[in-house]
């Protein structure tokens, strides 16, 4: 099945065709390393990693770089803070983020280059701009010019003139232009810097990406993606290096895609509102593989409301699927003959589909359920796998993924949910799931009852 994203540069769904028909390059914005990051950062890290499991069943090669943004002003205030090198807080801070990632089964990035490691690959962008007559130094500065650039604001979908009627924009002295932006700035005052033809300083954000894409893949790729609180100013700016610093037109980047917000119980997710959730304190109450799921609920490019319900659902739905492994612990499964045909790979390729293809996984765990013939549940069984892999899951035993969580104490609106699931397994006839429940309450110690009136329930310590 073909391949489809929506993509933000055009603002459509497009079909999928790579420069190279044996070779995909992608590259995703990665975390700027000076705290542990929220369940907002691990949102396109999740969901671009399961783009790149799709991708590696379609193609031969798939380079896929995410990168460790370790030169910026709040890792230069935390590393002052502690009277500390910058390298002592972005070190600890991308091991952090590494055990996040693994803990939530993303998958290592072919390349995960540091903007430290490029200042050299800055230089030479930064210095190919000037030269383009884009950019140009000012005052320890060089900034790019943005009216030197036709098109400037395609990406993001903004006129220039409105933009600056509209936005605060920064006014410096050493500007020419009002939304001209800082390629390199001097460093003073004790400040970590390099030394350039402009003097000692460090790069602007905005370079850094562009400076490693251009190392790692040349002048342009298939595909970037990212939050879209970075379609403007990061990506667009990004854009505009890219195409201006070389010799005759070039494209960048042809597939733009951009994952949406996280919300937490319905709002916006800031320090402000004390619900600025660390993904660190999510795994220390639950599984990896929940998160996962939970982050894999809704569709990429829309708001994500992540609520106590849905964490529940989302452990709900894998307790579900790991119940169709246990049933099936006997068949051995036969493997796709072309894994690209499963369910959940054609749901996936139709813009990264993931709650269709969650709801792939449960039809295909309804089928189980209901399988006799063993041919055809070692063919389904090899489907589920696929499909399970594709997602992400299935990195425990089904015995232990029940055993997780055995000694977390339930709230009483959590138990009654549960036996709501369960009331509608037994009206579905889905006895295997019914039971689940029931072993689930009782591993965390909930012993239930069904009689006549209802079910009842007790705490059995």
């Amino acid at each position: 099945m073909p391949i489809r994203f929506h993509n933000t540069l055009t603002r459509q769904k497009e079909l999928f065709t790579p420069m190279n028909p044996d070779q995909v390059t992608m590259y995703v914005c990665g975390p700027t390393v000076y705290n542990r990051v929220h369940i907002g950062n691990a949102r396109p890290a999740v969901v671009f990693d399961t783009l790149f499991r799709l991708l590696k069943l379609h193609y031969n090669e798939v380079i896929y770089a995410r990168n460790i943004t370790d030169i910026d002003d709040k890792i230069n205030k935390a590393a002052a803070d502690q009277g500390v090198p910058i390298s002592v807080i972005s070190e600890k801070f991308t091991q952090a983020y590494q055990e996040d990632m693994d803990a939530l089964h993303v998958l290592e990035p072919s390349i995960q280059p540091k903007a430290t490691e490029h200042v050299d690959d800055i230089i030479r962008i930064i210095t190919a701009l000037i030269d383009n007559g884009h950019a140009y130094e000012s005052e320890g500065h060089v900034l790019f010019n943005v009216p030197s650039m036709e098109g400037y604001g395609t990406l993001s979908n903004r006129n220039i003139d409105d933009m600056l009627a509209g936005a605060r924009v920064e006014i410096a002295d050493y500007k020419k232009d009002p939304m001209d932006f800082v390629l390199w700035k001097p460093s003073t005052g004790g400040l970590p810097g390099w030394e350039s033809p402009w003097g000692f300083g460090r790069p602007g954000w905005h370079i850094e990406c562009t400076a490693m894409i251009n190392k790692h893949f040349g002048p342009t790729i298939d595909i970037h993606a990212g939050g879209n609180d970075l379609v403007f100013p990061h990506h667009e700016n990004e854009r505009a290096q890219g195409m201006c610093s070389h010799d005759g037109p070039t494209d960048y980047v042809h597939y733009w895609l951009h994952n949406g917000m996280i919300n937490i119980n319905g709002e916006k997710m800031s320090k402000s509102l004390n619900n600025f959730i660390t993904v660190k304190e999510l795994l220390d109450q639950f599984p990896g593989e929940q998160l996962r799921y939970a982050l894999l609920s809704g569709h990429y490019r829309s708001v994500l409301n992540f609520s106590d319900e849905l964490i529940v659902q989302s452990k709900s739905g894998l307790n579900r699927f790991y119940t169709a492994l246990k049933d099936t612990a006997d068949v051995e499964a036969t493997p796709l003959d072309d894994p690209r045909t499963g369910v959940v790979a054609q749901t996936l390729a139709d813009d990264l589909n993931t709650p269709e293809a969650l709801a792939a996984m449960h039809g295909l765990a309804g089928q189980l359920f209901k399988a006799t013939d063993n041919v055809e549940r070692a063919r389904l069984k090899g489907e589920f796998l696929a499909g399970g892999a594709l997602l992400g899951f299935f990195h425990h035993q089904p015995n232990a993924w029940f055993a997780i969580g055995a000694d977390m104490t339930l709230s009483d609106a959590d138990i009654e949910q549960k036996l709501t699931e369960r009331t509608q397994a037994k009206k579905d006839k889905n006895f295997a799931l019914s039971d689940s429940i029931r072993q689930e309450l009782l591993d965390l110690g909930v012993e239930i009852q069904d009689t006549r009136a209802g079910t009842e329930w007790h705490r059995s310590s």
